[in-house]
């Protein structure tokens, strides 16, 4: 193969020029955006409203088509 270099080592690919993290850098990003998302979640239950319960519903009666059989003994 002309022009072309074979080599046995692991390559490593990138994205948009950013280095990549191993598996320590990929847990402290994990924590870190955990982190995040919990403290909002927090502001979020702390600034919540209370609410009034809706008011119990008057009882309805229905009557159901072709529910009306009758009991032959």
């Amino acid at each position: 193969m002309k022009g072309t270099t074979m080599t046995n080592q692991q390559m490593e690919l990138g994205f948009g020029g950013q280095k990549l993290l191993g598996r320590s850098g990929r847990r402290e990003r994990r924590m870190t955006r955990a982190k995040w998302w919990f403290t909002n979640m927090r502001q979020i239950v702390d600034r919540a409203m209370d609410w009034q319960a809706a008011a119990e519903p008057r009882p309805e009666q229905t009557w159901l088509p072709g529910a009306n059989r009758q009991v032959r003994v």
